[in-house]
């Protein structure tokens, strides 16, 4: 097939690098010539002026969610015989603008998407071509969308390694609020705590506070249009969570029946921890965690999965945080339950630091 892509920031570069990486043919177009040619350089596809795609077969559109309807209906008027897609992770509001600006049979060529795929980083030179692998593609079509163009689209998206799944817009809305743009907007208010916080306090900072706020280094404007583009689904989960945070905040004043406000608050918080899907989108598993201490020099981490993967132990997950003011690595191995003692005595047996008691059961992951 022949992919036309419009807008070439970290999406739009990520899909023409995926895409290419499979051999399709995958032109480019940008408002802005220099971002255009930066995604060209750096591989995505090749550049074109707006308008002039050689008969593509697709055309993705991946410009931000606050222009992306008027170039939806400009490609759908510009490219009369291909399917027209996009990116962005709203639907609702855009399909409803994009029915205001299209009639016709224009609208059944037009397939709503949102890879669910991304960094905190942005632009082409940010993107790479493994950016979808096993991540979702929700693809948001409908009983009038001829079934040729839903499976050329499923193919596209198989294409980049994801996994295609079909949604109603609204339900899409509705999850994307509580799986994505929520917790954008707890992380950056977490991170916000931090800005006039002494640096002797934020340097007790440990891995907790770096897993919530990891994604607090997003884009803001880009955050501005989507959490605008989904406010109505946003606006509904943080009352939710407002709810639950007064009455934290007023069990905190220790009054009769305060720590069960409090307790219930953490242990419904591990009903949900439990809820989100393991590795491969299969359903939770509970892991047994070594830890090792590991010095920070060069080729150590390397050598300590060597010495695991000898003993024949698969690793299911890991984490790593470093001892304030050491150069020393705490690396926590989550293996199955049943291999747990026999990873420690054998790491042990090489040479490696298992503080004790380092093996400890750990919540679904």
């Amino acid at each position: 097939m022949r992919i036309h892509i419009i807008g070439t920031g970290l999406l739009g570069a990520s899909l023409g690098l995926a895409l290419r990486g499979r051999g399709y043919s995958v032109t480019l177009e940008d408002t802005s010539p220099t971002a255009q040619q930066l995604a060209s350089d750096l591989g995505a596809g090749e550049p074109v002026a707006p308008g002039t795609a050689p008969d593509p077969d697709i055309v993705v559109v991946a410009t931000p969610p606050d222009v992306a309807a008027g170039v939806i209906a400009g490609a759908l008027t510009a490219y009369p015989s291909a399917t027209v897609t996009d990116v962005a992770s709203i639907k609702t509001r855009l399909l409803e603008t994009v029915r205001e600006l299209v009639t016709g049979d224009a609208l059944d060529r037009y397939i709503g998407c949102h890879p669910m795929a991304g960094r905190e980083k942005s632009g082409a030179i940010a993107a790479r071509p493994d950016l979808f692998i096993a991540r979702p593609w929700v693809i948001c079509s409908d009983e009038d969308t001829p079934e040729s163009r839903l499976t050329a689209v499923e193919e596209m998206a198989e294409a980049t390694g994801a996994s295609v799944t079909h949604l109603d817009p609204r339900i899409h809305d509705a999850a994307v609020a509580k799986v994505s743009h929520v917790p954008q907007v707890v992380s950056s208010l977490v991170a916000s705590q931090l800005r006039h916080a002494p640096l002797d306090e934020v340097a007790l900072a440990g891995q907790g506070l770096r897993d919530v706020t990891r994604i607090a280094a997003s884009d803001p404007g880009l955050w501005t249009q989507i959490l605008s583009g989904n406010a109505e689904e946003v606006r509904a989960v943080l009352v939710a969570l407002r709810g639950e945070l007064d009455a934290v905040i007023d069990a905190l004043a220790l009054g009769p029946g305060s720590t069960g406000v409090i307790a219930r608050t953490i242990a419904f918080g591990n009903e949900g921890h439990d809820r989100i899907p393991g590795k491969h989108g299969q359903a939770p598993t509970a892991y047994a965690v070594v830890t090792v201490l590991i010095p920070d020099t060069p080729g150590t981490l390397a050598s300590l999965f060597k010495d695991i993967g000898d003993l024949g132990i698969n690793v299911e997950d890991f984490r790593m945080d470093h001892a304030p003011g050491r150069r020393l690595g705490i690396v926590d191995v989550s293996v199955m339950p049943a291999n747990a003692n026999e990873l420690e005595h054998g790491l042990q047996s090489l040479g490696w630091r298992i503080p004790e008691s380092a093996i400890e059961k750990e919540g679904t992951t």
